[in-house]
């Protein structure tokens, strides 16, 4: 049991990272030297230092002229394979061979074709132990952003909602009603932190004038997303705001005006949920909250085109309102959040 407290170590020291690493993967690595853990560090901010730099460095910071002997005892647990090219940072196989480590255990192998593999065989190849596999399925599940990216070529797409207990999603006409309570507002916010983007459709952006941002949380704000295909949202409406960059998927023009991106696509009656998806690919956006409205969800429903479903069931009824959409996947978890119950489903496909 022994490396998989320590890989749990890893992924705790990982998590982190969220919210400030993408698109790289979240990684964490503990250093262990006779049963005791003498360095540890985590990926903190996409362009600096990765988590093995950061665990070695703490071992000299805390050690001093001790630190070179006991690396040379150490057991290295990172979750994922260390980076064998160079990037933005050393390759950090390279880094652990250099201090001589005894042995290294991964949670993942690193899908990305530039590593995939090649750190293992560094690190074998310079005498050093490896095992690999240790606690991979939770390994997999902290890095399925960054996995879908590589292995799909399109971000992570989580579709949020909230319904009343009789399953309505919004009032009929232009009227404002907020469904979930206070406390689930609050963690919707705390989940903006963690993604990269948040997309809602053009009348879900006239009705409600949302924000999109992360007052209720601390963190950064995500970037904003509009699909508007005939740029019909008043420029004085929040999206059009300082507060973030915002990106308008529209027909008419491709432009930048301050933080508005402006990107024009042909035909957005069609094939809309992937053409979005391949566009935020290519900008390299590696996970996107979809938020509504129920022809937005439900256009990429129907594409099959989602990884994961965060849906809040108010203990609210309503006469009448616009049905919620359907959704059939796998319910991972279920939470009280509030007086709200909150439903996390996966896609089985």
């Amino acid at each position: 049991m022994t490396d998989e407290l320590y890989m749990q170590r890893c992924l705790e020291l990982a998590s982190l990272g969220m919210g400030n690493v993408s698109p790289n993967p979240l990684v964490g690595c503990v250093i262990v030297s006779e049963g005791k853990i003498i360095g540890e560090g985590y990926h903190e901010k996409i362009g600096e230092a990765h988590a093995e730099v950061n665990a070695v460095k703490a071992v000299f910071d805390r050690y001093g002229d001790e630190a070179a002997g006991l690396l040379a005892q150490a057991t290295a647990y990172v979750s994922l394979e260390p980076c064998a090219h160079f990037g933005k940072t050393p390759p950090c196989a390279d880094l652990l061979i250099r201090h001589q480590l005894k042995k290294v255990v991964i949670g993942n192998r690193d899908p990305f074709e530039a590593v995939d593999g090649k750190g293992i065989e560094k690190l074998r190849n310079a005498g050093i132990e490896v095992i690999s596999g240790v606690l991979e399925e939770a390994c997999s599940a902290l890095n399925r952003r960054f996995f879908t990216r590589i292995l799909k070529q399109r971000p992570y797409l989580i579709l949020k909602w909230a319904r009343t207990a009789n399953g309505y999603f919004a009032p009929i006409g232009d009227e404002q009603r907020w469904i979930s309570s206070p406390l689930s507002k609050r963690l919707v916010h705390k989940w903006r932190t963690e993604e990269d983007a948040v997309i809602v459709g053009k009348r879900t952006a006239l009705v409600d004038n949302p924000q999109l941002n992360a007052r209720e949380w601390p963190g950064r704000n995500p970037i904003r997303i509009l699909v508007d295909r005939n740029l019909e949202i008043p420029v004085e409406h929040h999206l059009y705001d300082d507060v973030a960059k915002t990106i308008i998927f529209n027909e008419l023009k491709t432009d930048i005006e301050g933080n508005i991106h402006f990107i024009q696509m042909e035909d957005m009656q069609y094939y809309l949920p992937q053409k979005i998806a391949f566009q935020l690919y290519l900008m390299d956006i590696q996970s996107v909250i979809i938020d509504g409205g129920a022809n937005l969800l439900e256009q990429f429903i129907n594409a099959g085109l989602w990884d994961e479903a965060r849906v809040f069931t108010s203990s609210v009824s309503w006469t009448e309102g616009v049905l919620s959409p359907q959704i059939n996947g796998v319910i991972t978890e279920v939470q009280q959040i509030g007086n709200d119950q909150l439903n996390i489903y996966r896609n089985k496909q």
